[in-house]
């Protein structure tokens, strides 16, 4: 069924008073398909009886399946590899040795938008490879966060697929990936350091609780917001960032116009944003 202007803008808006994700009139169709699904699960005839139903008492069980329609979960593991090495090579040794002067051997990082988890993976494998050395005795903690539960109980899962796995450079694959029945399964030793949780990051009553991070990465979340929607989240990740920490954005995005506290630091092939 095909939705009307105003169906579709009463739809719109309620998903973006929700979640802050904002659908243009030129994702009228993408909306539709994603709802025509919904509708046909929970049996509702037209775009207003299905927006009756969210508003309903069931309406709170219905949003969370929602939420899985309406968000794309496209990654796989060593995504972004220029933030990576420049990870590696500079930002984690300059945060390591301001935060040894502080006697303070405590590492957080957040994925925001973690989807099935590769990202918050990815991290958890590269500082394992320094808990002898750079990390030796430190703590790591790295949250992943998604509004989609379907993806997060997958990344809890840590089973993956080829297409997910295959820029996991040799040696990190021989060392925490083991190869089932054409599963790829992740080793305890690299699932440790992670935990995962559901959040919307348009909620302010639960950002204000994620503090304290070194580096926080949200890769291809903010292209669902609009200016306002995005000006509010990364004012919550500004806040939650330690004043010597790294906020990376995925790598077509950027800052401009959204948020002017934040200062850009450049590095081969990429950059990111600092305090």
């Amino acid at each position: 069924m095909s939705i009307s202007d105003s169906d579709f803008i009463q739809l719109r808006d309620f998903i973006y008073n929700i979640c802050g994700m904002y659908f243009h009139t030129t994702k009228k169709y993408f909306l539709e398909s994603r709802l025509s699904r919904r509708m046909e699960i929970t049996g509702t005839k037209t775009h207003l009886e299905y927006y009756q139903f969210l508003k309903s008492p069931r309406g709170s069980e219905e949003l969370k399946y929602l939420m899985d329609e309406i968000t794309t979960n496209e990654t796989y593991f060593f995504r972004n590899v220029p933030q990576l090495t420049a990870l590696e090579t500079k930002l984690l040794p300059e945060i390591v040795e301001t935060k040894n002067k502080m006697g303070f051997r405590k590492l957080r990082i957040w994925s925001a938008g973690s989807s099935s988890g590769e990202e918050a993976y990815t991290m958890s494998m590269m500082l394992l490879e320094k808990r002898s050395t750079l990390l030796k005795d430190w703590i790591i903690e790295i949250v992943g966060t998604d509004i989609n539960e379907t993806v997060i109980s997958q990344a809890k899962e840590g089973i993956y697929n080829a297409y997910s796995v295959r820029n996991i450079p040799d040696l990190y694959k021989r060392k925490y990936i083991k190869e089932e029945n054409g599963k790829f399964l992740l080793s305890p030793e690299v699932k440790k350091f992670v935990t995962f949780n559901k959040l919307n990051l348009y909620d302010d009553s639960k950002m204000i609780f994620m503090k304290s991070f070194d580096f926080i990465f949200c890769a291809n979340v903010l292209i669902y917001f609009d200016t306002a929607s995005k000006s509010k989240v990364v004012q919550h990740f500004y806040n939650n960032l330690q004043p010597y920490g790294y906020f990376f954005v995925g790598q077509s995005e950027s800052l401009h116009g959204v948020n002017d506290k934040f200062k850009t630091v450049h590095f081969p092939g990429g950059f990111t944003y600092k305090k």
